[in-house]
């Protein structure tokens, strides 16, 4: 049993920012980081599960924005390497939210410098800069957006509005930290936003292709693969309806609640089995 437990644990890490051992998360003993444990956004980002199916639907969401998915397609190597990408984003969340606070603003720093060398034009003809801060805002909110909604599926769908509204509170740290302006911070204004962005989404070819990738996306062993495209049916599933209907994934009303199902009974075996995920390793690092 504990042979299996290890082996799970180590297929859970070769998806994550983990496997790349750029961020030691065990220290500097008594770094609270960002935000603390008694933050939601610790509360929040800790299932791997949940946050896995979340930043799926994030993507599939955010390459909606026609001048996002030009940054992404023209200076990004996401089509050579999709598992990459998620590391690295993976990366970026786990050391915001669980690093210590010389990693963490380490870390917003850097893609702070690269945004800045990110620049181009869509198909369409509209320039495009990835350190536009309404862009940084469309970036940040699709992303916690469903980071929360996969939150609420898999983890606490009772959380109160109450405490969704301070996630989102703390959370718009790091996307003004990045540029970002104007973030809504609460689940009304974020419902607002994206109903005041729905006519500036489009699906198109290069859209349909970043779907395909991720159905393609080779997974780091043969028994990761059947997870993958597990949390890729889940993260669709997740998508507001409007987002999914854009998309041209919509699933039938029968397998939805077979998809959450199975991603539930998926979590239960992850939660049994990660012992070291960033979150338990940042609680570890506050222990006297």
């Amino acid at each position: 049993m504990e042979s299996l437990r290890r082996q799970i644990e180590k297929q859970v890490h070769s998806l994550t920012g983990a496997s790349l051992g750029v961020l030691d998360l065990d220290q500097p003993r008594g770094d609270a980081g960002l935000f603390g444990p008694e933050s939601m956004v610790w509360e929040v980002h800790a299932d791997f599960t949940a946050m896995m199916v979340g930043g799926i639907s994030a993507l599939l969401l955010q390459m909606l924005h026609p001048l996002a998915l030009a940054g992404v397609w023209d200076h990004s190597t996401f089509r050579q390497d999709m598992l990459g990408r998620l590391r690295r984003t993976s990366l970026f969340i786990a050391g915001t939210t669980y690093g210590g606070l010389h990693d963490a603003e380490q870390l917003i720093d850097k893609v702070r410098r690269i945004h800045l060398q990110v620049t181009g034009s869509a198909p369409d003809g509209r320039p495009y800069r990835a350190s536009d801060p309404e862009l940084l805002t469309w970036v940040h909110v699709s992303e916690v957006s469903q980071f929360l909604a996969g939150y609420l599926r898999y983890v606490d769908p009772q959380l109160p509005v109450a405490e969704q509204d301070r996630y989102y509170r703390e959370v718009a740290l790091i996307a003004e930290r990045l540029g970002a302006q104007d973030v809504p911070q609460s689940a009304q204004a974020i419902a607002d936003y994206l109903q005041r962005l729905r006519p500036q989404l489009l699906c198109d070819e290069r859209t349909r292709e970043v779907v395909r990738l991720l159905y393609a996306a080779p997974m780091p062993s043969i028994l990761a693969k059947p997870f993958g495209n597990l949390m890729l049916q889940a993260g669709v599933d997740l998508l507001p309806d409007w987002a999914s209907d854009l998309l041209g994934e919509q699933q039938a009303a029968w397998r939805r609640p077979l998809i959450r199902a199975s991603v539930q009974r998926t979590a239960n075996v992850l939660r049994w089995a990660v012992r070291n995920s960033a979150a338990q390793r940042a609680r570890r690092r506050l222990q006297p």
